[in-house]
This record gives C-alpha cells, structure tokens and sequence, in this order.
C-alpha cells in the first residue's frame, strides 16, 4: 500500500514528504553517532581516571577595586589555591595608577599583576598570561576568578559583563585551565527573586469584595 501511494502520489507532492522523512532519519542517525563518540570518548574505562593536579594557581581578574572584586579575591582565598594573585590589563595608564593608589589604600594582601595591551585588548593578554603559566608547569592547574554583575533588567545584560563573557568563551578552550564566576547581585536583581503574591482569600470574601 505504500508502494503504491507513494507511485500515484510522488508527482502531487509526496516526494516532499519522501524527502523530509530521510533527512529526519540521517539527522537521527549522526544525533546517535554523536552521543556514542562522547560517551566513548568520556569512558572512564577508555582514558582513567584524570591525575591529581600538582599545584593550584589562582588567579582572579580585576578591572576596579570594587565590592565584587573584593568578594572575589575572598572566594578565591577561601579555596586555598597554592598560589593567589589579582591581575588587570592596562589600557589607560591614569586608571592604572589609580588602581594601584587604591589598592595601597586598602591594604590587599595579594599581588597585582598589570599586563599591557597596547591594542586596548582584553582577551588576548590573559590567554597569553594563562598560557605562559601553563607551560612552565604543565602539570599544575591555572583557575581564573571573573567579578560579574547579576542584574534583573534584559537592556542591563546588554551593558554589563561583555567582557567576562568574551573571555571565559576563550578560557574554556584552554587545557587545564579552570573558570570560575563569582556573582555579585545588583539591587536590580532582587525583583527576580520576590515572591508572587497570590490572593489566597476564600471565595465568598472575593465575591464580596468585588460587589
């Protein structure tokens, strides 16, 4: 019977439908192949286990010396990293400057690494900072510690964190290299998090109410 529909009906459109039934099956079929390589390739009897990283060097990025960025130096204190230090990129050598005054001011107890991007890169200094790290110990685990805003109006997204998210896009391909966010919630974030206010009187006293 679907020899012989499929013979009548081809030249009246049937073949759209023959054609979209084998591209749905050859998309099913490289689906499966897909997940079969992952799961292969994440076999724990394929590879082992993973090694024990020799050190832990932590880093966490700084842009200003503000609440978030001191939250995120004391998360990444509290994970007892085998070595911990802030580091900023240098685009205006006055914001610099008063990075450094202030950081003096309060007293930060870990160093501050400036690297230079005379191009007025962001991305490009950290990867080859993290990189360099990496090579002279392969063994060792680099994690990156990135401040962002947590803010609950959409046009807010837009004007904040572009930078944290180009580079943690770019980190996650770099072998042995850990990302980390720390959030900080902006007041513009706590009307996510209220409670919907249901009327919960009983209907008599809605009925009421409403003559």
């Amino acid at each position: 019977m679907l020899v012989v529909v499929l013979a009548t009906k081809v030249v009246q459109g049937a073949w759209i439908a023959i054609l979209a039934m084998i591209a749905i099956f050859a998309m099913m079929k490289s689906i499966h192949r897909h997940y079969d390589a992952i799961s292969r390739e994440l076999d724990l009897a394929q590879a082992g286990k993973p090694m024990l990283p020799s050190r832990n060097h932590a880093i966490v990025l700084v842009s200003r010396l503000h609440l978030p960025t001191m939250r995120a130096i004391s998360y990444a204190k509290a994970t007892r990293p085998s070595s911990l230090q802030a580091v900023t990129i240098q685009i205006d050598k006055a914001d610099t400057d008063e990075l450094l005054r202030q950081w003096n001011e309060h007293d930060v107890d870990i160093p501050l690494v400036i690297l230079d991007s005379p191009y007025r890169e962001i991305t490009k200094p950290v990867l080859d900072y993290v990189r360099q790290l990496r090579r002279q110990s392969p063994r060792d685990v680099v994690t990156v510690f990135v401040p962002e805003y947590v803010v609950g109006r959409w046009w807010e997204h837009l004007l904040h964190n572009q930078s944290a998210l180009r580079l943690k896009a770019r980190l996650l391909f770099e072998p042995g290299v850990m990302v980390t966010s720390v959030p900080w919630q902006m007041r513009s974030s706590a009307r996510q998090t209220q409670p919907v206010l249901v009327d919960t009187l009983p209907e008599t006293t809605q009925r009421r109410r409403a003559s």
